[in-house]
C-alpha cells in the first residue's frame, strides 16, 4: 500500500525562496530512505508565500521511521527557522493506483482497470 502526504506551507515571502534553497539537500537526502520514492517541496508559482508538500511512501513502517529519524527533525528546524506561517499538510492511504490515460490515450476520472 502506498502512503502519500499532501499539502501547503505558507512563510513569509521574503523568507520561502530561501527555505526551498536550504531544504534542496535534505530534500534528496531523505530520499535516500528506505521506502521513499519521492520527497519534494516546491513553490507555487502563483503565490509568493506558498509551498507545496509532496511525499511518497511505500509502507506505513517507511513512514513511521521517517517520522521518527533525523531528516524529519532537521525539516522541522528549518521550518522553525524560516517560521512557516501555517501549515495544512495530510496524509493518504492508497489501495488502487492506475494511470490517468487509458489504453487508447484518453484521460480518464473513473477507475477502469479494478
Amino acid at each position: 500500500m502506498t502512503i502519500l502526504i499532501a499539502g501547503t506551507v505558507e512563510m513569509s515571502p521574503q523568507d520561502r525562496d530561501n527555505a526551498l534553497a536550504d531544504a534542496a539537500a535534505l530534500m534528496a537526502e531523505t530520499r535516500s530512505q528506505q521506502g521513499c520514492a519521492d520527497y519534494v517541496w516546491s513553490a507555487d508559482p502563483t503565490s509568493d508565500k506558498r509551498i507545496y508538500v509532496f511525499e511518497n511512501w511505500e509502507t506505513t513502517e517507511d513512514l513511521a521511521a521517517h517520522l521518527a529519524g533525523p531528516y524529519y527533525s532537521r525539516m522541522l528546524a528549518l521550518l522553525g527557522k524560516y517560521g512557516a506561517l501555517n501549515a495544512e499538510v495530510s496524509k493518504f492511504r492508497v489501495d488502487l493506483e492506475e494511470p490517468v490515460y487509458d489504453p487508447e490515450g484518453k484521460p480518464r476520472a473513473d477507475f477502469f482497470t479494478g
